[in-house]
C-alpha cells in the first residue's frame, strides 16, 4: 500500500521506519522507470538495488539512488535505453559490451546468460565491458543458486583509482569486489560478497554521514597511522587498507585479490583498467566497469542429487560445529543475511530516519507516492 508523501512525514526523529518490501520495491521501480528505464529492466534494477537493505548491506542499498544512480542516468555516463551487445560468442564463454546500461539490471542478465550457458555446456562465462556500478555482487551471485547452480561474479572500479598498491604512493586499484554463492541443500544458500579492502567506501560513507567514527583498520594517513574519521577519506587525507592490514599480517593477499578482480573483470573484457603508468586524478570516475560472470552447473558433471546431498552435508556441519560461546552458534557467510532478508520480506525493510527524509524527498520531486510505515505492532521484532 503506498500513500501521498504527506502522510508518511510523522515518523519519529531518532526512530527507524519500516515500510513494506513490495511497496518499497515498487517505488524504487517507478524512480528508475521514470528516468526512461525500461519497465522490466526498472524491476530488475530496483530488486538489485533494494537486496542491500533487505539483507542489510545497507551501504549498497537505496542509500545510493540518490547518490549514485540517478546522478549516472541525470550526467548522461549512464544510457537508461542502453541495449548491450554480444561482441563474441564461443559457446560457453561470452564477451558482452554493456553499452553504459545501469549495472543494476546489466548484470543481473549477464548472469541469466551465464546460467544459461552453463545448462547446456556445464559452465557459462560471461565476460562484460562497458558497464556501471552493479551494487551487491551477491544478489547477482544468487541467481545461480536459483538454479541449483554455483555463481562467482567480479567486478572492478573501471578507471577510478581510489586504492594504494601495497608500499605505494599513489591509488592504483578500486575496492574490486567479488562474490561466490553456493546452495546449501535445504539451508540458506552460502553467499560470501566482500570488498578486497577491508571495508568498502559506502560503509565509509556512511558512517561519515551519520557523523560515526570507523574502526582503527579501516583507513591509514600516508605515514600509515591508523585513522578512525571517515570524513578523512574523502577529504583526502586518508585511505583504505586491504585485507589483512599490514603486510606481515597479508595485506599482500588482500591486494593480490584486488589484482585477480582486476584481471578477470577488466583485463579479459578490455574494460577501463585502474593501474596506468601516467599519474591520475586519485578519484576519477568508475566509468567503462568491467564484470566476469561465471555460472557452474554440478549437475551437468555428477548426479545432482549426489551434489545436493553434500552441499548439505558440508554446511550442516559446519552449523553444527560447537560453538565458544553458547549464545553465539557458528554460522556461515550467507545464512545471516537470509534470516535478516526474511525477517525483513515479513515484518517491512528498515529505513534510518535520514533515508526515510531522503525517500520522501525524492518521492515529493518526482511526483510519486512512498509506501506506509509499517505500524509498530506489524513490525514485531527489528533485525
Amino acid at each position: 500500500m503506498t500513500s501521498t508523501v504527506s502522510t508518511t512525514s510523522t515518523a519519529s526523529a531518532d526512530v527507524a521506519v519500516r515500510v513494506p518490501y513490495p511497496d518499497l520495491l515498487a517505488f524504487v521501480t517507478r524512480v528508475f522507470h521514470a528516468r526512461g528505464l525500461p519497465e522490466g529492466r526498472a524491476g530488475a534494477a530496483a530488486e538489485a538495488l533494494c537486496h542491500g537493505d533487505l539483507t542489510g548491506f545497507t551501504s549498497h542499498g537505496i542509500s545510493n539512488l540518490t547518490r549514485l544512480y540517478l546522478p549516472l542516468l541525470d550526467s548522461g555516463r549512464c544510457d537508461p535505453r542502453a541495449e548491450p551487445r554480444i561482441v563474441t560468442d564461443r559457446g560457453a564463454s561470452v564477451l558482452l559490451d554493456a553499452r553504459r546500461a545501469l549495472g543494476l539490471w546489466a548484470a543481473t542478465e549477464a548472469m541469466d546468460l551465464a546460467v544459461e550457458r552453463a545448462r547446456r555446456y556445464g559452465v557459462g562465462m560471461v565476460s562484460v565491458r562497458g558497464a556501471t556500478h552493479f551494487g551487491c555482487a551477491g544478489h547477482h551471485a544468487l541467481r545461480a543458486v536459483r538454479h541449483h547452480m554455483v555463481g562467482l561474479v567480479t567486478a572492478n572500479c573501471g578507471r577510478q583509482r581510489i586504492v594504494r598498491p601495497v608500499g605505494g604512493r599513489s591509488p592504483m586499484l578500486g575496492t574490486n569486489p567479488l562474490a561466490l554463492a553456493a546452495p546449501a541443500g535445504d539451508r540458506p544458500p552460502f553467499v560470501l560478497d566482500m570488498a578486497t579492502t577491508v571495508a568498502p567506501t559506502g560503509r565509509v560513507r556512511a558512517a561519515a554521514r551519520a557523523g560515526q567514527s570507523v574502526p582503527a583498520g579501516w583507513l591509514q594517513d600516508d605515514a600509515g597511522a591508523p585513522v578512525t574519521d571517515p570524513a578523512a577519506f574523502d577529504r583526502g587525507r586518508a585511505h583504505l587498507r586491504w585485507l589483512g592490514g599490514d603486510p606481515d599480517s597479508g595485506a599482500y593477499k588482500g591486494f593480490g585479490l584486488g589484482l585477480l578482480v582486476e584481471v578477470l573483470s577488466a583485463l579479459v573484457p578490455g574494460a577501463g583498467i585502474g593501474p596506468q603508468m601516467e599519474t591520475a586524478e586519485p578519484a576519477g570516475p568508475d566509468d567503462d566497469i568491467g564484470c566476469f560472470l561465471l555460472a557452474v552447473a554440478p549437475g551437468r558433471l555428477r548426479p545432482e542429487a549426489e551434489f545436493r546431498t553434500d552441499a548439505a552435508s558440508l554446511f550442516g556441519a559446519l552449523l553444527g560445529c560447537p560453538p565458544v560461546r553458547a549464545d553465539e552458534p557458528v554460522r556461515y557467510p550467507g545464512w545471516p543475511e537470509d534470516a535478516r532478508s526474511r525477517e525483513r520480506r515479513t515484518h517491512g525493510v528498515p529505513l534510518e530516519p535520514a533515508l526515510h527524509r531522503e525517500m520522501l524527498d525524492l518521492a515529493r520531486s518526482s511526483g510519486l507516492s512512498f509506501p506506509e510505515p509499517v505500524s509498530p505492532t506489524a513490525a514485531g521484532s527489528p533485525a
